[in-house]
């Protein structure tokens, strides 16, 4: 049997952040939005892709990610998950670096 596999790994821009805000269990969460633009190949045609979209930190990754300049493109690593009110599409991110 094969097992699920959800992990992305994207660069883009940190575009906007909440205020660091914590759960019940004090654990730091940072809500942002990431701007991606890239080309891409599909069908033998290139696509150009441009998008926003809704990410979340959680603990230390949240702590750090919060002190970065907006408008700086990063690689970001993660999985994706329905958000908790909605099943809009939310990129979980657990580690990052300036590129």
């Amino acid at each position: 049997m094969v097992q699920p596999f959800n992990r992305l790994e994207l660069t883009a821009s940190l575009m906007a952040c909440s205020a660091l805000r914590y759960s019940p269990a004090g654990i730091p969460i940072l809500d942002c939005q990431l701007q991606h633009e890239s080309l891409v190949h599909e069908a033998g045609a290139e696509r150009s892709i441009k998008l926003l979209l809704n990410a979340k930190a959680v603990g230390m990754v949240a702590e750090t990610l919060v002190s970065q300049p907006l408008n700086t493109m990063f690689r970001f690593n993660g999985f994706l998950a329905a958000g908790k009110k909605s099943t809009s599409v939310v990129f979980h991110i657990d580690s990052f670096q300036m590129v």
